[in-house]
């Protein structure tokens, strides 16, 4: 009889709990959120009016300061997913928040998700570095063998976001959520942790002083420097 195929053996030690501590960047630094955070997060939303930056998630826009502070309470006070909010150096205010969820430490897996930045910090060195922090964070501190990305299939921007961090494309679940009163396909991508040092020595280098000139743009594409990482995913033998 052929023994059936069951995958390779891995570590199954659990990993650790993500801690609600802060994470120091050159271009930004992340805050565990808190309620002081809600006014500069609802000016920094001002710079919205249309609130396009909210049509994929789950939540927003908000109808005024106080909407925004009740959000911002109860998103603090979870600990799945776990916020952070984002302080780009060059404002030293805050601008975005960001988070680890679907956390599953028997599984070793790990999302990063609930992205949301204002206008003003989305496309800069502080967003991509923000993003980072978390990412590093989880599969060098924390040990995560699987760090997934998803979001809604029409979300161009996200889909574009996650080919440029090198993660790999896996497939679309279909009607997979209702948001906010529609259906939701979702894109889901993945770095495993045999893939993250080459991802991270990218976007590392590419974060770096020496790669930034003096008007503050970068010298190199990241997107270059990821493009022919994030091939399709290999079955495990």
């Amino acid at each position: 009889m052929t023994t059936p195929p069951t995958g390779p053996e891995v570590d199954t030690t659990p990993r650790p709990l993500p801690a609600r501590i802060p994470h120091r960047g050159t271009a930004v630094t992340l805050e565990p959120l808190a309620v002081r955070h809600a006014d500069d997060l609802w000016q920094a939303a001002q710079a919205d009016p249309a609130g396009h930056s909210w049509a994929y998630m789950g939540y927003g826009p908000f109808a005024d300061a106080a909407a925004m502070r009740r959000h911002v309470a109860g998103f603090a006070a979870q600990h799945d997913p776990m916020a952070w909010a984002a302080r780009p150096h060059r404002s030293g205010r805050v601008e975005g928040w960001l988070t680890l969820m679907e956390i599953q430490p028997a599984n070793a897996a790990i999302e990063i998700g609930h992205i949301w930045f204002s206008p003003a910090m989305q496309r800069t060195r502080a967003a991509t570095e923000a993003m980072f922090l978390l990412m590093r964070h989880a599969m060098d501190d924390l040990g995560y063998r699987r760090l997934v990305w998803k979001c809604n299939a029409l979300n161009a921007p996200s889909r574009t976001a996650a080919a440029r961090l090198g993660f790999v494309f896996e497939g679309v679940l279909r009607a997979h959520l209702v948001v906010k009163g529609r259906r939701r396909d979702t894109a889901f991508f993945s770095i495993l942790d045999g893939e993250w040092p080459a991802r991270r020595d990218a976007i590392a280098a590419w974060l770096d002083d020496a790669n930034w000139d003096h008007r503050g743009a970068p010298r190199a594409s990241l997107s270059a420097a990821t493009a022919g990482l994030a091939a399709e995913p290999a079955l495990a033998p």
